[in-house]
């Protein structure tokens, strides 16, 4: 996850809301991080107490993250497009995505929001 610590363009060229979610990225990124080792340690130890000491921590960390992908959702409309048509869902993921790519969401979700990386809005650039 080093790669997204710092920003990868010159701050001048950068608004304060892009600022914002570089931001909250990068805790979101470090706040999963932290699950993922919280995880690792409950998994090692042997003593009862402190995995359980552990698997309370790495809870709060999932509500950090939680807490942190919704403001997210509320700060960028492409990714809460996103996030409507694929969470909290019963379909398979992959499913899913075939529906919504059926009724066009796909191609309204690349277009939402100011931030996609597609290979036509490079080529537009130029």
């Amino acid at each position: 996850m080093a790669n997204s610590v710092g920003l990868h363009e010159p701050v001048e060229w950068l608004n304060p809301d892009v600022i914002d979610r570089h931001r909250a990225i990068t805790s979101l990124q470090e706040e999963l991080e932290a699950v993922d080792w919280y995880d690792q340690r409950v998994a090692a130890t042997s003593d009862e107490a402190l995995a359980e000491v552990l698997a309370h921590n790495r809870d709060e960390e999932k509500e950090h993250a939680a807490m942190t992908l919704e403001w997210l959702r509320r700060h960028d409309p492409a990714l809460d497009l996103v996030l409507r048509t694929y969470l909290f869902t019963e379909a398979p993921v992959v499913e899913v995505e075939h529906q919504a790519e059926a009724e066009g969401a796909g191609a309204a979700a690349s277009k939402a929001g100011d931030g996609s990386l597609g290979i036509g809005s490079l080529r537009e650039r130029r």
